[in-house]
Order: structure tokens, then C-alpha cells, then sequence
């Protein structure tokens, strides 16, 4: 099974700089994105044998996710437990053999001005995949507005403290990869450096690979080696992030 997984940065703009030709030709089962900035109705988007499942924020033009798939859901559910409802951030999709949970993050904003709403978000979202794991495996993906570790951005020295490499934030991914969980990157690839999601419009970050890898997926450790591919398609452009991907075989 393929899994994509792209902040599209305003899926209606997207779709006007190439998604839909990449869309066709990497043939994703499961095709999530963040950052839709938009209601149901304002994409002009359906693709054939795909169930489309949006889920936007009450303010308009803002957050936003949305899920296509080829395999009808046994449930979907949106939020956390009935919570975080209203910027459309959390989508659960329920299967057989697995749920896949799509999240865009909160950012933690310029001086961490959000930092305690994001805590609260991480506390929430780490005891719900807990629980979900306890049922069946997790594929959890998303824009998670966090690096990790040094490896995962150019710049870290200058970065330290800054919204997504606080060490708050980055004490809360590593609280939940210690849960039972594995970054299906790094599984894949633990020591490789300069791959990266996500690139600011300043500066020229882009052309210069100034940039920082911030888009994941995470899997239930059982799982982990049924891990076929992680990939970053870093020639991608479109939006400020570039989309990532998994392939792994549950059967």
C-alpha cells in the first residue's frame, strides 16, 4: 500500500501548480493532506475511485485537512475524542487491519506564543494514538511542525528555541516515538542529512536547501518492518512543503 502525505499550503492554489499531475502518477492509496485553507465545496478536485473526506476549519481560509482513498473506511472520525473540532486539524480513518490518522499541527508561533495550546495538543494526540494502538497499528502522518533532532534542519544552532525546534516540542515527539512508535524516515534512513519537507519562501531556502524536515510518518513499532519505502520528493514543488510517502505491506 501507498501512503502520501503533503501540506499543500492552499489546496486550491495546489492544484493550480501541478498537483494533480503528480497526483496521477504516484497512484496513492491513501493520499492526505494539511493545509487545505478551504471548505468542501471550493475544490474543483475529484478523482476517480477515490472516497474524499475534508475537514476544515471554522475560520475560512485557514488549517484545514483532507484525506483520498481507494478503500472505503470502516469509520472516520474528526478531532481528537470529540475535541480540537474547530481547525479542522485531525482526521482518523478506521480499516481492518490498521487506523491512519492524518494531523496537521499546531505551530507554536514566533516566540512560542502558542506553545501552551500546542502542549496540550501533543499531551492529547500522544494518549489517542496510545489507545488506537492498543486496538490495532497506527499509521500516523502529517505536517507535525517539529525536527526533531539536529539532523532534521540546516540551520539548528541558530534554530534552537525557535517554533518547531523548541526543546518543548521536541521533547513531546520524542515522549511519543518512546510509546511505541517508529519515524518511518529514520527507520529507513538513520544518519542521512540535507533531505527535508519543508523550506521558507524568504531567503531563497528553497534553491539553497535551507530547510527542515518537518512532515512524518509514524508508525505502530510492530509494524515497522513491513516498511517497504519512506521517501521525500524533494523535486515536488506546488507549496513551501514538498510531499512525503510511505509503501508498506500489511498483508
Amino acid at each position: 500500500m501507498r501512503f502520501i502525505s503533503w501540506n499543500v499550503n492552499g489546496f486550491r492554489a495546489c492544484l493550480k501548480k501541478g498537483f494533480e499531475d503528480f497526483f496521477n502518477d504516484i497512484d496513492a492509496d491513501f493520499f492526505c493532506l494539511q493545509e487545505t485553507k478551504m471548505q468542501p465545496d471550493q475544490a474543483e478536485f475529484h478523482p476517480e475511485c477515490y472516497k474524499e473526506y475534508y475537514f476544515s476549519a471554522e475560520k475560512k481560509g485557514y488549517s484545514g485537512t483532507a484525506v483520498f482513498t481507494k478503500k472505503e473506511p470502516l469509520t472516520v472520525n474528526y478531532g481528537i475524542d470529540g475535541n480540537y473540532l474547530d481547525e479542522g486539524r485531525v482526521i482518523t480513518l478506521e480499516y481492518n487491519d490498521f487506523f491512519l490518522v492524518n494531523c496537521y499541527a499546531p505551530n507554536s508561533q514566533q516566540e512560542l506564543a502558542r506553545i501552551d495550546y500546542r502542549m496540550e495538543f501533543e499531551d492529547s494526540m500522544r494518549e489517542y494514538l496510545v489507545r488506537l494502538d492498543k486496538i490495532k497499528p497506527v499509521i500516523y502522518c502529517g505536517d507535525l511542525n517539529v525536527a526533531k533532532e539536529e539532523i532534521d534542519l540546516k540551520n539548528p544552532k541558530t534554530n534552537v528555541g525557535n517554533a518547531g525546534f523548541s526543546n518543548e516540542e521536541r521533547e513531546k515527539i520524542r515522549q511519543l516515538l518512546g510509546c511505541g512508535f517508529t519515524d518511518s524516515f529514520r527507520h529507513m534512513y538513520p544518519d542521512k542529512t540535507g533531505v527535508y519537507s519543508w523550506w521558507s519562501y524568504r531567503f531563497n531556502a528553497r534553491k539553497n536547501n535551507a530547510g527542515w524536515r518537518i512532515d512524518y510518518f509514524i508508525v505502530s513499532d510492530r509494524i515497522k518492518d513491513k516498511i517497504k519505502a519512506a521517501e521525500i520528493y524533494t523535486d515536488i514543488f506546488g507549496s513551501d512543503h514538498c510531499p512525503i510517502g510511505l509503501d508498506i505491506e500489511l498483508n
